[in-house]
């Protein structure tokens, strides 16, 4: 939990690097676009394989069949490592015909400088995948450790090689950066797959092992990839807008998942065992049951976090981000896009729950469909807003398709599980929302005394702080006034988090590439 939180908290900081460096200039757009194969490949293989090969690898184990778990662990790593190092090879070659597909909007000259970034990553896809079968190996053996500091391996390296050679590389110190950095992600677990000593030189493509992965892999990886398809088309879109939108919405959607992958993400994870035992035992009550505390988790800890970051866009973006390049415009930018990504926050957490729940209940098909109708709405609603909402109307797409999609997934564990108390979770949601409104006020006031804080870092950054401070004291004096459950019911969760060293699901985890 500890090594997940700090490499959060290093992402965090990676954005804010970034933002002092490069701001919302054209040289930041042209990074994201260019990482956005990377990007995307790193979300469905770092979830898809951990997700399919820890369950295989854990029964030969468990079977105490250590040769055969590793020459499975072996196949697969040196079919990946064969497989993928073609395609690397391939996409350096091809850069120039598969780049414009998603930066179809930027200038010739933009484009060019597209491509040569693209050559620069794509060699570490290798580590990328690669990492995520290491993850999956030390995960099945019970090590979390290893693969947990490697958010922490990716995001210091690529800071420090910013800090080191923006100064001559430019932007490219970043392209740099996030090469070393995909590849110290697969050198910081390597010592603990040493010891393991579970390599083989060895392709066994007759293990029965890699049947029943296939299986499995297949319906989470269309469901990874269906979201990583959202990802394509907003850069796709954004590529076509003015500079420094691409860059805007990044930041916007950066900030919104910061609080869904410290805290909705932990609860999912302590939920989800707790789930499978009682399907696997067919007590449908209290799978029920746990799916409502779920629910009301994810009320108490987005609900908030919404209206704070509605109240406190500009502040917000204002203190973490605005020095170096990222100057007084770039904040009115992300600060105007925040809110649009913030809306849907609420459905974003809810899904990881709902996922995980169908997950239990060995529903997958449905719910990789379900990803997929998102994915269409999405790329519908945001043709049909770019043209007059721009940047604001891409994120919005993404909240309105969240949404649905939450709606769709809490019909499917509705039918799954023979009805939920949904009345329980509606008085939560309106309980909740009364305690962030008194929040809200309580914003409203101090921005009323009209004492901005001084143009300095520190001085913002206290000021954000006690801002922020006195709004969760408030809400949580509210939450006690009112009567609400929900404060005492988290912190037992996080405790038992923290108690049974769990680590933090998959999906739930930053994507820290771009």
């Amino acid at each position: 939990m500890a090594a997940t939180f700090a490499s959060t908290l290093f992402g965090f900081f990676r954005e804010v690097v970034n933002a002092k460096y490069y701001g919302t200039q054209w040289e930041m757009d042209t990074f994201l676009a260019a990482a956005t194969i990377p990007t995307i490949l790193f979300g469905v293989f770092n979830g898809a394989l951990v997700s399919a090969l820890v369950p295989v690898f854990s029964e030969y184990l468990s079977r105490h069949a250590f040769e055969d778990a590793a020459r499975l662990a072996s196949t697969v790593a040196n079919v990946l490592f064969i497989t993928l190092s073609v395609l690397a090879a391939l996409g350096w070659l091809l850069a120039p015909a598969f780049v414009p597909l998603v930066a179809h909007g930027f200038p010739a000259p933009q484009m060019g400088v597209a491509i040569h970034m693209t050559r620069w990553l794509m060699p570490s896809l290798v580590a990328t995948s690669l990492a995520g079968v290491t993850s999956a190996i030390l995960n099945a053996n019970h090590r979390f450790h290893s693969s947990a500091l490697s958010g922490i391996a990716i995001n210091l390296t690529t800071i420090a090689t910013v800090l080191l050679l923006f100064g001559k590389l430019g932007i490219f110190a970043l392209v740099f950066g996030t090469s070393l950095g995909l590849v110290a992600q697969l050198l910081v677990q390597m010592p603990s797959i040493i010891r393991l000593r579970i390599w083989r030189p060895v392709i066994d493509l007759r293990h029965p092992g890699l049947r029943r992965i296939a299986a499995m892999l297949g319906p989470i990886v269309v469901g990874s990839a269906a979201g990583q398809v959202a990802l394509f088309f907003d850069r796709y879109f954004a590529s076509t807008l003015s500079p420094g939108y691409m860059a805007g919405m990044n930041y916007a959607t950066k900030l919104v998942g910061f609080p869904q992958q410290i805290f909705a993400a932990a609860i999912a994870t302590v939920i989800f065992p707790l789930l499978a035992a009682q399907f696997a035992n067919q007590n449908r009550l209290s799978v029920r049951q746990s799916v409502v505390m779920g629910l009301r988790m994810v009320n108490f800890i987005t609900i908030p976090s919404v209206c704070a970051l509605f109240v406190l866009a500009a502040p917000i973006v204002q203190g973490l981000f605005e020095r170096g390049a990222f100057q007084a415009s770039a904040t009115q930018l992300c600060a105007g896009l925040l809110p649009y990504a913030a809306v849907g926050l609420i459905a974003l957490a809810a899904n990881v729950v709902l996922t995980r729940v169908c997950f239990a209940c060995h529903e997958t098909a449905a719910a990789v469909v379900i990803s997929i109708i998102s994915v269409v709405i999405n790329v519908a609603l945001s043709l049909a807003w770019l043209s007059t909402l721009g940047a604001r109307g891409l994120l919005l797409a993404n909240s309105v398709s969240q949404s649905i999609q939450a709606v769709l997934l809490f019909l499917l564990v509705w039918r799954l599980l023979g009805g939920l108390e949904w009345k329980v979770i509606a008085r939560s949601a309106v309980s909740i929302t009364v305690c962030s409104l008194v929040m809200v006020a309580t914003l409203h006031w101090i921005a009323s005394l009209g004492a901005p804080p001084p143009a300095t870092f520190a001085a913002r950054s206290w000021f954000l702080v006690g801002q922020i401070g006195i709004a969760a004291l408030v809400f949580l004096a509210a939450t006690q006034l009112v009567g609400v459950e929900e404060p005492g019911i988290a912190l037992r969760l996080i405790m038992k988090k923290f108690e049974g060293s769990v680590p933090a699901p998959p999906e739930g985890r930053d994507v820290p590439i771009a």
